[in-house]
């Protein structure tokens, strides 16, 4: 966590995590089914990077683009009638970039039974100027410990993306190296 008394001159001021958190809501229709007839999945992944994006232009206070989709996971059908809640959060910044995270929950619209969880995501965002060219972000300040918890747990997710990336990229130009030599 980047403590704003020790922040590099120039710096943007911290947000705290509540500051841009938002809630996205939409009940499934017919027109969204798969055909199992359960609504289809890129139906929830377009909800997600929706309210995701929201979430992100919210704080860095600007235009930000999904850079990936870290993690999407799928817990339960969602059903044509449900009620969609899909709830976003920045969990960590970087110097341009935000994790977000997303839960996905579900009720069914005419019933009073609670939402269930069913679907959780973690999206990677870059903030960029108006010629698309990486711009800072405000660090996230979070407060209540479920969001600390969320930092640390996004700061391990950014080491395994980062580590992920650099052994993919050096297996590649290993056997590049083979195919030139064989």
């Amino acid at each position: 966590m980047t403590d704003q008394a020790h922040a590099e001159p120039g710096a943007l001021p911290g947000k705290p995590t509540a500051v841009s958190r938002t809630t996205l809501s939409h009940i499934m229709s017919g027109n969204e089914t798969n055909l199992l007839g359960t609504v289809h999945g890129g139906v929830i992944m377009k909800l997600v990077d929706d309210a995701a994006g929201a979430v992100a232009g919210r704080h860095s206070e600007g235009p930000a683009v999904t850079a990936s989709m870290d993690e999407m996971v799928f817990l339960e059908p969602v059903r044509v009638g449900d009620l969609v809640h899909v709830k976003a959060q920045v969990n960590w910044t970087g110097r341009s970039s935000m994790e977000v995270g997303v839960r996905v929950l579900a009720e069914r619209w005419n019933e009073s039974t609670p939402a269930s969880h069913v679907g959780s995501a973690y999206l990677v965002f870059a903030a960029v100027d108006e010629d698309g060219r990486p711009r800072p972000v405000p660090q996230v300040v979070p407060e209540a410990e479920q969001d600390k918890r969320r930092y640390q747990e996004a700061q391990i997710r950014r080491t395994h993306r980062l580590a992920r990336r650099r052994e993919i990229k050096e297996l590649r130009a290993r056997r590049r190296t083979e195919e030139s030599e064989g």
